[in-house]
Protein backbone atom coordinates (compact mmCIF):
# COMPACT_ATOMS: atom_id res chain seq x y z
CA UNK A 1 0.00 0.00 0.00
CA UNK A 2 1.33 3.38 -0.94
CA UNK A 3 1.25 6.19 1.78
CA UNK A 4 1.14 9.76 0.85
CA UNK A 5 2.13 12.21 3.29
CA UNK A 6 1.39 15.73 3.46
CA UNK A 7 4.80 17.44 4.13
CA UNK A 8 4.11 20.58 6.57
CA UNK A 9 6.36 23.31 7.29
CA UNK A 10 5.51 25.07 10.81
CA UNK A 11 7.67 27.91 10.98
CA UNK A 12 8.00 28.26 14.94
CA UNK A 13 10.98 30.09 15.71
CA UNK A 14 12.74 31.09 18.72
CA UNK A 15 16.78 31.79 19.19
CA UNK A 16 19.39 31.00 22.01
CA UNK A 17 22.41 31.79 22.68
CA UNK A 18 25.43 30.09 23.86
CA UNK A 19 29.16 30.97 23.43
CA UNK A 20 27.84 33.77 21.77
CA UNK A 21 26.97 31.76 18.54
CA UNK A 22 22.82 32.24 17.79
CA UNK A 23 20.68 28.66 17.32
CA UNK A 24 17.76 28.85 15.16
CA UNK A 25 14.88 26.74 16.91
CA UNK A 26 12.18 25.53 13.95
CA UNK A 27 9.51 23.11 14.65
CA UNK A 28 8.83 20.92 12.26
CA UNK A 29 6.21 18.93 10.97
CA UNK A 30 7.09 16.09 9.07
CA UNK A 31 3.53 14.45 8.64
CA UNK A 32 1.06 13.47 10.85
CA UNK A 33 3.22 11.30 12.88
CA UNK A 34 6.46 12.63 13.30
CA UNK A 35 7.01 16.22 14.89
CA UNK A 36 10.26 17.25 15.59
CA UNK A 37 12.71 20.35 16.26
CA UNK A 38 15.38 21.75 13.55
CA UNK A 39 18.41 23.37 15.47
CA UNK A 40 19.98 25.74 12.97
CA UNK A 41 23.62 27.45 13.45
CA UNK A 42 24.10 30.64 12.71
CA UNK A 43 24.78 31.57 8.74
CA UNK A 44 23.32 28.15 7.75
CA UNK A 45 24.24 27.59 4.03
CA UNK A 46 23.57 25.22 1.38
CA UNK A 47 27.19 23.62 2.50
CA UNK A 48 25.49 22.80 6.06
CA UNK A 49 25.50 19.55 7.27
CA UNK A 50 22.44 17.82 8.87
CA UNK A 51 22.42 15.25 11.50
CA UNK A 52 19.27 13.43 11.87
CA UNK A 53 19.19 12.20 15.81
CA UNK A 54 16.63 9.10 16.33
CA UNK A 55 16.11 8.38 20.07
CA UNK A 56 15.94 5.20 22.22
CA UNK A 57 13.52 2.93 22.97
CA UNK A 58 10.35 3.35 25.28
CA UNK A 59 8.31 6.63 24.62
CA UNK A 60 11.41 8.79 24.39
CA UNK A 61 10.93 12.33 23.00
CA UNK A 62 13.03 14.72 20.94
CA UNK A 63 14.78 16.06 23.95
CA UNK A 64 15.76 12.00 24.79
CA UNK A 65 12.99 12.41 28.01
CA UNK A 66 10.72 10.29 29.10
CA UNK A 67 7.92 10.46 31.69
CA UNK A 68 9.69 10.78 35.12
CA UNK A 69 13.08 10.96 33.27
CA UNK A 70 14.10 14.43 32.11
CA UNK A 71 17.53 14.45 31.63
CA UNK A 72 17.39 16.05 27.84
CA UNK A 73 20.43 14.25 26.73
CA UNK A 74 19.54 14.68 22.99
CA UNK A 75 18.66 18.11 23.08
CA UNK A 76 21.93 18.74 25.00
CA UNK A 77 23.80 16.92 21.90
CA UNK A 78 21.68 18.82 19.29
CA UNK A 79 22.21 22.09 20.69
CA UNK A 80 26.34 21.09 20.69
CA UNK A 81 26.43 19.87 17.54
CA UNK A 82 24.72 23.22 16.48
CA UNK A 83 26.74 25.42 17.85
CA UNK A 84 29.12 23.53 15.91
CA UNK A 85 28.12 24.70 12.61
CA UNK A 86 25.28 21.77 11.68
CA UNK A 87 21.97 21.50 11.27
CA UNK A 88 20.20 19.14 13.62
CA UNK A 89 16.87 17.06 14.04
CA UNK A 90 15.37 15.91 16.56
CA UNK A 91 11.73 14.04 16.45
CA UNK A 92 9.40 12.54 18.70
CA UNK A 93 9.02 9.20 18.58
CA UNK A 94 5.31 8.51 16.87
CA UNK A 95 3.61 7.14 19.96
CA UNK A 96 3.61 10.85 21.31
CA UNK A 97 1.50 11.37 18.16
CA UNK A 98 -0.59 8.58 18.95
CA UNK A 99 -1.57 9.03 21.94
CA UNK A 100 -2.30 12.43 21.85
CA UNK A 101 -4.77 11.80 19.12
CA UNK A 102 -5.93 8.55 21.20
CA UNK A 103 -4.88 5.75 18.33
CA UNK A 104 -2.00 4.19 20.19
CA UNK A 105 -2.60 0.25 19.49
CA UNK A 106 0.19 -1.24 21.40
CA UNK A 107 0.19 -4.42 19.47
CA UNK A 108 -0.16 -3.37 16.35
CA UNK A 109 3.01 -1.44 17.02
CA UNK A 110 6.28 -2.98 14.55
CA UNK A 111 10.21 -2.22 15.01
CA UNK A 112 9.56 -1.70 10.80
CA UNK A 113 7.23 1.50 11.60
CA UNK A 114 10.36 3.09 13.27
CA UNK A 115 12.49 2.59 10.49
CA UNK A 116 9.90 3.93 8.00
CA UNK A 117 9.46 6.85 10.30
CA UNK A 118 13.63 7.57 9.89
CA UNK A 119 13.38 6.96 6.65
CA UNK A 120 10.22 9.50 5.81
CA UNK A 121 12.30 12.21 8.18
CA UNK A 122 15.22 11.59 5.36
CA UNK A 123 13.55 11.72 2.63
CA UNK A 124 11.54 14.36 4.08
CA UNK A 125 14.97 16.47 4.16
CA UNK A 126 16.15 15.19 0.78
CA UNK A 127 13.38 16.99 -0.37
CA UNK A 128 14.33 20.09 0.61
CA UNK A 129 17.55 20.23 -1.08
CA UNK A 130 19.48 22.36 1.76
CA UNK A 131 21.57 19.96 3.16
CA UNK A 132 25.31 19.18 1.35
CA UNK A 133 25.51 15.90 3.53
CA UNK A 134 22.67 13.91 5.77
CA UNK A 135 24.03 11.61 9.05
CA UNK A 136 21.53 10.13 10.89
CA UNK A 137 23.01 9.21 14.05
CA UNK A 138 20.77 6.58 16.24
CA UNK A 139 21.06 6.68 20.80
CA UNK A 140 20.36 2.57 22.13
CA UNK A 141 17.50 1.71 19.97
CA UNK A 142 17.99 4.15 17.84
CA UNK A 143 21.10 2.78 16.74
CA UNK A 144 19.61 -0.19 15.13
CA UNK A 145 16.38 1.80 13.38
CA UNK A 146 19.14 4.05 12.08
CA UNK A 147 21.13 1.79 10.88
CA UNK A 148 18.61 -0.22 8.86
CA UNK A 149 17.23 3.25 7.66
CA UNK A 150 20.56 4.45 6.93
CA UNK A 151 21.34 2.20 4.12
CA UNK A 152 19.19 4.34 1.41
CA UNK A 153 19.53 8.34 1.02
CA UNK A 154 22.16 9.22 2.82
CA UNK A 155 26.25 10.31 3.79
CA UNK A 156 26.96 8.75 6.98
CA UNK A 157 25.87 7.16 10.46
CA UNK A 158 26.53 7.07 13.79
CA UNK A 159 25.68 4.34 16.42
CA UNK A 160 25.61 6.14 19.76
CA UNK A 161 25.16 3.38 22.84
CA UNK A 162 24.15 1.27 19.70
CA UNK A 163 23.71 -2.82 21.02
CA UNK A 164 25.58 -5.22 19.04
CA UNK A 165 23.50 -8.26 19.78
CA UNK A 166 20.21 -8.79 18.78
CA UNK A 167 17.95 -7.21 21.47
CA UNK A 168 16.58 -10.50 23.06
CA UNK A 169 20.40 -11.60 23.99
CA UNK A 170 20.72 -7.24 25.44
CA UNK A 171 17.64 -8.03 27.34
CA UNK A 172 18.40 -11.49 28.93
CA UNK A 173 21.85 -10.38 29.85
CA UNK A 174 20.14 -7.26 32.47
CA UNK A 175 17.33 -9.73 33.31
CA UNK A 176 20.04 -12.13 34.46
CA UNK A 177 22.07 -9.85 36.39
CA UNK A 178 19.65 -8.23 38.06
CA UNK A 179 17.03 -11.31 38.49
CA UNK A 180 19.16 -14.68 38.00
CA UNK A 181 16.16 -17.01 38.89
CA UNK A 182 13.88 -15.57 36.01
CA UNK A 183 16.86 -16.49 33.53
CA UNK A 184 14.87 -20.06 32.62
CA UNK A 185 11.42 -18.56 32.23
CA UNK A 186 13.01 -15.80 30.01
CA UNK A 187 14.77 -17.55 27.95
CA UNK A 188 11.98 -19.87 27.22
CA UNK A 189 9.59 -17.04 26.38
CA UNK A 190 12.48 -15.30 24.11
CA UNK A 191 12.59 -18.72 22.58
CA UNK A 192 8.70 -18.62 21.33
CA UNK A 193 8.92 -15.34 20.07
CA UNK A 194 12.25 -15.90 17.44
CA UNK A 195 9.64 -18.59 16.64
CA UNK A 196 6.99 -15.53 15.57
CA UNK A 197 4.71 -17.18 18.18
CA UNK A 198 3.03 -15.15 20.65
CA UNK A 199 1.59 -16.21 24.34
CA UNK A 200 -0.37 -16.15 27.05
CA UNK A 201 2.04 -14.54 29.80
CA UNK A 202 1.21 -16.36 33.51
CA UNK A 203 4.22 -14.36 35.18
CA UNK A 204 2.99 -11.38 36.64
CA UNK A 205 7.00 -10.86 37.14
CA UNK A 206 7.91 -10.48 33.68
CA UNK A 207 4.59 -8.72 32.81
CA UNK A 208 6.01 -5.75 31.77
CA UNK A 209 8.17 -7.19 29.19
CA UNK A 210 6.28 -10.01 27.57
CA UNK A 211 3.07 -8.55 28.34
CA UNK A 212 0.95 -9.88 25.87
CA UNK A 213 0.36 -6.55 23.61
CA UNK A 214 3.87 -5.84 23.30
CA UNK A 215 4.89 -9.22 21.90
CA UNK A 216 4.03 -8.84 18.80
CA UNK A 217 6.91 -5.79 18.56
CA UNK A 218 9.42 -8.12 20.50
CA UNK A 219 9.19 -10.70 17.36
CA UNK A 220 9.73 -7.89 15.11
CA UNK A 221 12.74 -6.41 17.15
CA UNK A 222 14.74 -9.11 17.57
CA UNK A 223 14.74 -10.23 14.40
CA UNK A 224 17.20 -8.00 13.33
CA UNK A 225 21.01 -8.86 14.12
CA UNK A 226 22.81 -5.36 14.09
CA UNK A 227 26.05 -7.14 13.27
CA UNK A 228 24.76 -8.42 10.10
CA UNK A 229 23.02 -4.87 9.23
CA UNK A 230 25.65 -2.72 9.86
CA UNK A 231 27.76 -4.85 7.07
CA UNK A 232 24.88 -3.88 4.84
CA UNK A 233 26.27 -0.10 5.15
CA UNK A 234 28.73 1.14 2.31
CA UNK A 235 28.96 4.58 4.17
CA UNK A 236 31.45 6.28 6.59
CA UNK A 237 30.54 4.82 9.88
CA UNK A 238 31.34 6.37 13.49
CA UNK A 239 30.36 3.86 16.51
CA UNK A 240 30.48 5.48 20.06
CA UNK A 241 29.98 4.42 23.80
CA UNK A 242 30.88 4.84 26.66
CA UNK A 243 32.99 3.45 29.77
CA UNK A 244 30.02 4.14 31.92
CA UNK A 245 27.24 2.65 30.36
CA UNK A 246 25.32 0.73 32.72
CA UNK A 247 23.01 -0.50 29.65
CA UNK A 248 24.65 -1.49 26.31
CA UNK A 249 28.13 -2.04 27.32
CA UNK A 250 31.75 -0.72 25.35
CA UNK A 251 31.83 -4.41 24.22
CA UNK A 252 28.66 -4.10 22.20
CA UNK A 253 30.33 -1.48 20.25
CA UNK A 254 33.58 -3.44 19.54
CA UNK A 255 31.28 -6.45 17.91
CA UNK A 256 29.61 -3.78 15.73
CA UNK A 257 33.25 -1.83 14.63
CA UNK A 258 34.26 -5.76 14.41
CA UNK A 259 31.37 -6.54 11.90
CA UNK A 260 32.18 -3.69 9.85
CA UNK A 261 35.95 -2.99 10.35
CA UNK A 262 36.18 0.12 7.91
CA UNK A 263 34.12 1.78 10.97
CA UNK A 264 35.61 3.91 13.28
CA UNK A 265 35.27 3.11 16.96
CA UNK A 266 35.42 5.46 19.92
CA UNK A 267 35.04 4.55 23.52
CA UNK A 268 34.47 7.39 26.08
CA UNK A 269 36.27 7.69 29.38
CA UNK A 270 33.49 8.07 31.97
CA UNK A 271 30.59 8.62 29.08
CA UNK A 272 26.89 6.88 30.52
CA UNK A 273 24.35 5.66 28.36
CA UNK A 274 22.74 9.03 28.15
CA UNK A 275 26.06 10.93 26.92
CA UNK A 276 26.58 12.14 30.66
CA UNK A 277 30.21 12.23 32.58
CA UNK A 278 30.22 10.01 35.63
CA UNK A 279 33.08 10.21 37.68
CA UNK A 280 31.17 8.50 40.95
CA UNK A 281 29.07 5.15 40.27
CA UNK A 282 26.49 6.38 42.16
CA UNK A 283 25.72 9.16 40.24
CA UNK A 284 24.95 7.31 37.40
CA UNK A 285 21.58 6.78 37.75
CA UNK A 286 21.02 9.81 39.38
CA UNK A 287 22.01 11.53 35.94
CA UNK A 288 19.07 9.90 34.14
CA UNK A 289 16.67 12.89 36.15
CA UNK A 290 19.18 15.72 36.18
CA UNK A 291 18.06 17.73 32.82
CA UNK A 292 20.84 20.19 34.20
CA UNK A 293 23.77 17.63 33.61
CA UNK A 294 25.28 18.94 30.40
CA UNK A 295 26.46 16.11 27.90
CA UNK A 296 30.06 15.11 28.12
CA UNK A 297 31.97 17.52 25.71
CA UNK A 298 33.91 14.84 24.31
CA UNK A 299 31.25 13.22 22.84
CA UNK A 300 29.97 16.44 20.69
CA UNK A 301 33.85 16.74 19.87
CA UNK A 302 34.10 13.55 18.47
CA UNK A 303 31.23 13.64 16.43
CA UNK A 304 32.27 17.31 14.98
CA UNK A 305 35.51 15.69 13.79
CA UNK A 306 33.49 12.97 12.12
CA UNK A 307 31.15 15.25 10.23
CA UNK A 308 33.60 17.13 9.17
CA UNK A 309 35.50 14.50 7.69
CA UNK A 310 32.94 13.08 5.45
Amino acid sequence: MKHIFLFIFTIITTSVFSQEKKVTNQEIEVNSLIKGTLFLPENSTSQTKLVILIAGSGPTNRNGNQVGTQNNSLKFLAEGLTQNGFAVFSYDKRIFAQMIAKTLDEKTLSFEDFIKDAKDVVTYFKSQKKYTKIIIAGHSEGSLIGMVAAKDNVDAYVSLAGAGRTADEVIMEQVVQNSPALKEAVEKDFALLKEGKTFENKNQVLYSLFRESVQPYMISWIKYNPQNEIKKLPIPILIINGTKDIQVPPSDAELLHTANPKSELKIIENMNHIFKEIKMDDDNIKSYSDPKLPVIPELIHVMTLFINSI
